[in-house]
Formats: C-alpha cells, sequence, structure tokens
C-alpha cells in the first residue's frame, strides 16, 4: 500500500484506504435504530441468570448419572457431556466469542495496516539513507583516493630524484675509482723517476731540486690516494643510506600503489557488482590501524628523510667533484713544476757538458804541446852532449901538453866556460824538461777527470733526458686524473 493513498483513522485508530469505508468497522458500530446482528452479543445476554441446580432434560448436568460433584459445572474443567449431546458453550459465550474474533481480525487488520505503512515508510527511509550513505562513502572513498593519488605522485617524483640521485652517485663513484685507478701512474712515474736518479754515479748523485719535487709528488699522490681513500668509504655509505631511503620511498609507494587499488575498486563497487559478498567480521578495528593524522605524518617523514638522504648525497658528490678536480690541478701543477725544474736541471747539466768538452779539448791540445814540448826537451838535452863531448875533448886534449905548455890561457878558460854553459844549459832544460812532465802529469789527471765528469754528466743526462723525460711523457692528462 502506497503511503500516499493511505490514512490513519484518528478517532478508531484504524488504517483506512483513500475513498473506501471499513465494511467490518461500520458492521461493528452499534446501531440505535437496529438490533445486532443475530452473531454478535445481545442485550439479554448481559443479564445475569441465576443458575439452578437441578438436573433436567436438557442442560450440563443432564448426564443420566449419579455422579454430580461441585466441579462438574464448570466449563473447561472437562467435557461435560450429556447423555444425549456434547455441549461446552452457551450462545452468549458464542456470540462473545464471535465479536473476540471479528476484533481480532479487525485489530489485526489495523495493526497489518500499520505495519505495512510504516514498513513502507522504514523501507522508503532506509533506502534513501543506504543510498545515501552509499553516495557519501563513495564520495569519501573517492577523496581519499585521490588523497592517496595526490601523495602517490609525490612518492614516484622523490623515488625518480633518489634513483636519479643514486646513478648520480654511481657515476661520481666510477669517476673516483677511476681516478684512483689512474693514480697509480703518477705513483709509479715519480718512483721510477727517484729509482732511475738513484743510479747517478759519484758526484751527479747530489739532491737537487727535481729530487726535492719528485719526493713532493710521491708525497702528493700518498696523500690524495688516502683522500681517495676516505671520500670513497663516505661515498659507499652514502650510497646505502640513498638505496635505503629509496626503498622506504618504494615500500610506502607500493603500500599507497595496493591501498589505491582498493580504494579504487571499492569506489567503483554498486549494488549490480557481481563480487558483492557478506564479509563477517569485517566491521572491525584492528589494533594496528593508523590515525590519518599518523598516516600523513609518516608519508611526510618518509619524504623529508628522503628529500634530507637526497641533499647530502648532493652535497657529497660535490665535495667529491671538488676533490676530484683539485686534484688533478695539484697533480699537474706538480708535475709542470718536476718537468720545469727537470728541464732547468737537464739544460744546466749539458750546458756544464759541453764546458768540460770545451776544456777537455783544450786540455787535450795543451797536453799535446807539453808532449811536444818534453820531447823537443829531450831532443834539446841529447844535443848538448856532443857540444860537452867537444869541449871536454878539448879540455882533455889541452891537458896532455906537456910542463910549461900546459898553461891557464885564454882559450883554456874559454873552454872551462864554455863546460859550465853547457852544463847550466843542460840543468835548465832538465828543469823544463821536469815541470813539462809534472804539467804533463797534472793535465793528463785533469784529462781523467774531466773525461770522468763528462761520462758522469752524460749518465746523469741518460737517466734525467732519455729516460725520465721519456717515462714523464706518459703522465696521464687533468682530465684522466679527474675520472673521466
Amino acid at each position: 500500500m502506497h503511503a500516499a493513498a493511505a490514512r490513519i483513522d484518528p478517532a478508531q485508530g484504524l488504517h483506512i484506504e483513500n475513498g473506501q469505508q471499513p465494511s467490518v468497522l461500520n458492521s461493528l458500530r452499534p446501531v440505535s435504530a437496529e438490533k445486532p446482528a443475530c452473531y454478535l452479543p445481545q442485550a439479554e445476554d448481559s443479564i445475569l441468570v441465576q443458575q439452578k441446580n437441578e438436573m433436567g432434560p436438557v442442560g450440563p448436568w443432564a448426564t443420566g448419572k449419579a455422579d454430580w460433584g461441585p466441579l462438574a459445572g464448570l466449563t473447561g474443567t472437562r467435557p461435560v457431556v450429556d447423555k444425549y449431546s456434547i455441549t461446552r458453550y452457551s450462545e452468549g459465550e458464542w456470540r462473545s466469542h464471535n465479536k473476540d474474533v471479528l476484533d481480532d481480525a479487525t485489530t489485526e487488520q489495523h495493526r497489518a495496516n500499520l505495519i505495512d505503512w510504516n514498513g513502507r515508510q522504514c523501507l522508503e527511509q532506509t533506502q534513501s539513507d543506504v543510498d545515501k550513505n552509499q553516495e557519501d562513502n563513495t564520495r569519501r572513498l573517492k577523496q581519499r583516493e585521490m588523497e592517496i593519488m595526490r601523495w602517490k605522485c609525490e612518492l614516484e617524483r622523490a623515488i625518480a630524484a633518489a634513483a636519479e640521485e643514486i646513478a648520480f652517485m654511481e657515476e661520481q663513484r666510477r669517476r673516483l675509482k677511476q681516478a684512483a685507478s689512474v693514480l697509480q701512474m703518477p705513483e709509479s712515474i715519480a718512483g721510477e723517476c727517484l729509482e732511475r736518479r738513484t743510479g747517478r754515479m759519484d758526484s751527479e748523485l747530489v739532491r737537487d731540486e727535481v729530487e726535492e719535487e719528485l719526493i713532493k709528488e710521491v708525497a702528493l699522490c700518498s696523500e690524495i690516494r688516502d683522500i681517495f681513500s676516505r671520500t670513497l668509504k663516505d661515498v659507499e655509505k652514502q650510497l646505502m643510506e640513498d638505496r635505503v631511503a629509496k626503498q622506504r620511498l618504494e615500500y610506502d609507494w607500493s603500500d599507497k600503489q595496493i591501498s589505491h587499488e582498493i580504494d579504487a575498486l571499492n569506489s567503483s563497487l554498486n549494488t549490480r557488482s557481481t563480487i558483492l559478498m557478506f564479509k563477517p567480521g569485517a566491521v572491525i578495528f584492528p589494533e594496528n590501524q593508523s590515525t590519518p593524522e599518523y598516516w600523513e605524518h609518516f608519508t611526510k617523514e618518509t619524504l623529508l628523510e628522503g628529500e634530507a638522504t637526497r641533499q647530502r648525497s648532493a652535497t657529497l658528490r660535490g665535495t667529491l667533484d671538488a676533490i676530484l678536480n683539485n686534484a688533478a690541478r695539484d697533480l699537474r701543477s706538480q708535475a709542470d713544476r718536476v718537468e720545469l725544474a727537470l728541464n732547468k736541471r737537464i739544460a744546466c747539466t749539458e750546458e756544464v757538458t759541453k764546458k768540460l768538452e770545451t776544456e777537455l779539448k783544450q786540455i787535450l791540445r795543451q797536453l799535446a804541446d807539453v808532449e811536444d814540448l818534453i820531447k823537443g826537451l829531450k831532443e834539446a838535452v841529447r844535443r848538448m852532449d856532443i857540444p860537452m863531448k867537444k869541449a871536454q875533448t878539448r879540455l882533455d886534449n889541452r891537458l896532455l901538453r906537456p910542463r910549461v905548455e900546459n898553461c891557464r890561457d885564454p882559450p883554456h878558460f874559454g873552454l872551462v866556460g864554455e863546460v859550465k854553459s853547457i852544463g847550466e844549459n843542460v840543468a835548465a832544460l832538465q828543469g823544463q824538461l821536469g815541470q813539462a812532465q809534472k804539467s804533463q802529469e797534472s793535465m793528463t789527471q785533469v784529462r781523467n777527470a774531466l773525461e770522468r765528469e763528462i761520462m758522469l754528466k752524460r749518465k746523469t743526462l741518460e737517466i734525467d733526458r732519455d729516460r725520465i723525460r721519456k717515462v714523464r711523457s706518459h703522465y696521464p692528462s687533468s682530465t684522466a686524473l679527474s675520472g673521466y
């Protein structure tokens, strides 16, 4: 029955159709001009009739037996069986029973009408409430879906930034390892240069500027190696933190992806969906459920921690880039200083070698002249023998003069002077010969020293110019030293 087509009679409390009259109610209403129907209680039924306890041919005691007792006339105790018929109620009770049945039917009809109207109202209200609640919850689910989608997009951007940062850090770590690998070349070059220079001999084994610069280069390589080692540990630690932060972001994104799919599925459900089922125990609040405030706080904390980790990583990348560039610059500067000192030393050694070679040539010429002089002096001394023999022979012959003829005449004094003069000349020549021989010995020693020094200088030049310069020509460039 539609709610708009029904009304309740306030006087009788009955549910009545519009345009209809309740026939039962009309039949039950007393009519002053008419007598009640025969099946309804009559006026005489309300008059009490004195029951006489006499047995007659008709009545509840007409049993035909003398077994009457005080409870024999009570209806409902046991069926009163006449000898000729079975009777239980009187006509008044029968009419009263009819009235009760009709009243119960009318009351139940009224209650049914009320229940029908109230049920329809409740059905409409319930349907309206259910529809409203479904619409509200669908709207809430869609809002929640959009909110999850917003945070999921934020997490996706953070994950992309973290992945990009990890790629940058991986590239920087590879660059650092490459720079550490290339650093072996300057170390080996400087070490080989120092080792080669230990092959210098005697006076050339000097701690010159080249030696000091090479020692500085070795110390610089060792220091840079130590810095690279510490920085590599920091980079690997930061990479681990970046991966942990990215993993946290991915875990949160994965949870939000699942939550978004669930809420998207829930928001798409309707009453015609084929997957609707009863889920006993679904209406619970688990102990591990979080609050919306904590949910948002957790996501923000994850994003902030990821961003902080990324910023630390970016700072470390900048520091690493500066370390690599500074190391490359310092190595190249030191290499340039070594090259400059080496070139100066080579030029100086070449100059002194040329000077020594020039002096050696002069010494050789002088030595040749001295040898010629010695040869000439020896020949001159030998030539003095004949005049000495001649003068001595003359004197010896004059000593053979007899008696008075053997006098000290001027010829004799002249011959004696001649012998004396020849002896003095021979002594002078022998003195000059000795000095020439001593000069020859000295120049020979000088020649040997010059030749040795030239040999040492050439050995030094061979080490510095031919070997070390060739080795240092393989020195890596600044780009290679910086890890590229």
